[in-house]
Formats: structure tokens, sequence, C-alpha cells
């Protein structure tokens, strides 16, 4: 990895662990606090707010700031209210230094993928991007799983103790090793001005409705192969982590593709793609050595989407480039809400837990017609590009 790149990648790791650690971490947190697990499930709910507000916001509020130094303090206020979680007296408390952790999620995510395009050679931006969100993918691999564990055998709180020193470690190699890359500053008016365009909305659907077919399925992945599967409670967790191998591949896949293709053309292939393994994963999921290794391919497909769909907003917003970038922070979080929403509605009426897979097929499908739609309507014909 180029060392320039690495303290995006860090904080990456930081942000997808907090980010999903919650989620393992809800029963220890209940009973902490003496609340029920419904309830405990408002702090993931917390968070994803926090992403959906902060992001356009805290990218209109330093648009005209050294993105470098932003990116900093992005992270100091990142890693202060994490420091905040660990200290939590109460679930209120708690639970508003979630959503306030949430909110600069998006806004460094979305700037730090403009930065590491402008630090790319020319034909590797995808690439590029895709190094910074590496760190998400092996925060699911690595980190969540060993963070839970910690906060099972100890306390939920040094969950988020550890959160708080990757933070400290990113805001220091911030400084170190992150170039002071200068980008054409704008205002508030030029930013929002690319969301006036059905171009920017039609990106943005296409984000929450065709990335909720991943969410659809993971989100009720443990039921699927314990019921439909037949393997053990136990076996779960070493599932998740054949998911997110497959994360970590196609995360390194999807910006590949989005380097060699135009984008919206990698998109349309593994759109397609992932709804045939989501279909796959509705029919023959009864097999146990067929799932685990569907398990994998479609979590490969489904984190190679991110790299070509957000260079596509890159690409198509120029000048409004970070701000869609933050947008689209948003609009992966809408996706997880839709698609465990919506996944959860076959067991709802009833019907088995392979449901969820067709649901996510379908939804992936959605994702399909409307890039395909974009390509046809808005199609940037040009496969090579800068950024200005």
């Amino acid at each position: 990895m180029n060392r320039n790149l690495f303290p995006l990648a860090l904080g990456g790791l930081g942000i997808g662990t907090t980010e999903f650690v919650i989620m393992g971490l809800m029963q220890d947190v209940a009973t902490s606090l003496q609340i029920s697990i419904p309830t405990a499930g408002y702090l993931i709910s917390a968070y994803a707010l926090g992403v959906i507000v902060g992001a356009p916001l805290l990218v209109a509020a330093s648009v005209k700031h050294n993105p470098k130094k932003v990116l900093m303090v992005l992270m100091v206020l990142f890693t202060i209210f994490n420091g905040l979680s660990a200290a939590a007296p109460g679930y209120y408390t708690l639970l508003v230094a979630r959503f306030m952790s949430g909110l600069p999620h998006g806004a460094f995510f979305g700037i730090g993928a403009v930065v590491a395009s402008r630090m790319a050679q020319e034909g590797k931006q995808a690439q590029a991007i895709s190094m910074m969100f590496a760190g998400l993918t092996i925060a699911n691999l690595v980190m969540v799983p060993l963070v839970t564990y910690l906060g099972h055998v100890t306390s939920w709180r040094y969950a988020f103790v550890i959160v708080a020193l990757i933070g400290i470690l990113t805001i220091v190699f911030l400084k170190m090793w992150l170039p002071d890359i200068r980008i054409e500053k704008s205002n508030v008016r030029e930013e929002l001005q690319f969301f006036t365009t059905g171009k920017a909305w039609l990106i943005l659907l296409i984000t929450s409705i065709g990335f909720g077919g991943l969410f659809a399925w993971i989100s009720y992945i443990s039921p699927l192969m314990t019921h439909v599967s037949g393997f053990s409670l136990k076996a779960v967790s070493y599932l998740m982590l054949v998911a997110g191998a497959g994360m970590v591949a196609g995360n390194l896949l999807g910006g590949v593709m989005a380097d060699k293709m135009a984008p919206e053309k990698a998109a349309i292939i593994l759109f397609l793609l992932l709804t045939v393994a989501l279909s796959a994963v509705f029919l023959f999921s009864e097999n146990q050595v067929i799932s685990v290794i569907l398990t994998f391919i479609c979590g490969l497909l489904a984190m190679a989407v991110g790299s070509p769909i957000n260079i596509l907003m890159i690409k198509s917003a120029d000048r409004s480039a970070m701000m869609g970038a933050a947008f689209m922070q948003a609009a992966f979080n809408i996706a997880n809400s839709i698609g465990a929403y919506l996944g959860g509605l076959p067991i709802t009426w009833g019907l088995g837990f392979q449901y969820p897979a067709f649901v996510g097929a379908l939804m992936a499908m959605m994702g399909l017609l409307l890039t395909v739609t974009f390509m046809f309507r808005y199609g940037i014909k040009s496969k090579s590009w800068a950024l200005r």
C-alpha cells in the first residue's frame, strides 16, 4: 500500500470497527445498562442517522479549508465521541455519543475519496479509493471479531477505547504521511449545484437500492445458515469471516475494474453477477458446501460494486466531488436500513429464512436496471478522465 494512503485506510479501519462492533456487543450493552435488546438496537440507528446528517453538513462547512486539516479535525471529533461512548454513564448519554460518532463518518470518506483520487496516477484513481475502503473491509474481517471478543470477556466499553486509540493513531499518521493536497476551492452553493440534476439522484438511488441487496441478505445470514443450511450457531462467526474475506477481495477487485473500464459498465457487470449469486443463495442454501462458497462470492460481489459507484459519483459531480462522495456514504447507510427492513418482511410473513436473499436479488436487479438507465441517459463516453 502507498504510504500516503495508509492514514486514510487506518481511519477507515476505525470507522468500520465502531460502526459494526455494536452489533456483536448489543446484548452486553443491554445487560450493563439494564435496557432491552430492541432499545439497545437504537444505538445502531443513532450512528446511521449521524452519518446521514453529518455527511453533507460537515462537508459544506469544510469546502473552503485545507483537506488535510479537515480530515484531521474530523478524526479528532471521531476520537472524542468514541471516547465519550466508552465513558457513557447511561443509555441516553451513549445514544447521543453514538449519534455524534457517526457525524464525521461520511465527511471523512467523502473528502478522503477525493484526496485519494488526486494522489493517484492517471488511470488508477479507483484503486486508490479502494485502498482507503480496505480499512473498512479489514475492520469487518479482523477488528470487529477481535474487539467483540474482547468486549465479551472484559467490558463493552473497552471496544470504544480501542476505537479511540485507532483514532489517535490516524491523526498522527495523517499529520506525518498525508500530503498537503490542494483542491480547487468552491462554496456550498457550487457543491450543492450538482444535486439539482437528475444524474445525482439517480446515482444515489442506485446506491440506496442496489447496494441494499447486500444488507437484505447479510442482515439475516445467521438464521439462514442455521435454519436452512444446517450449521451450528457457533459456526456462524466463522462464516462471517468467510463473508468478510470476500469483501476484502471484492474491494480490491472493484477498484481494478473501475480503472479498466467505465465505472457504470463495471457496476452493471457486478450488479448482474450479484443478482445471480443472491438468487443462487435462495435456491441452493440447503447444501452446506455451496452455501459457504456463495457466502464468499456474495461478499466479494457486493463490496466490489462500491468502488465503481463511488468513482461514478466523483466523476459525474466534478466540482461537487466532495459533497457527492459524502452523500454516497449517506446513501450506503440508507441502503443498510432499507435492505434490512425489506429483507425482514418475508420472515414476518412466515416465509423461510432464504427469502431475504431473494429480496436481495430483486434489489440488486433494480440496481442493475437503474445503472443501465444511467448509462444510456448520462453515460460518460471517455474512458480516460482526470479530476480538476
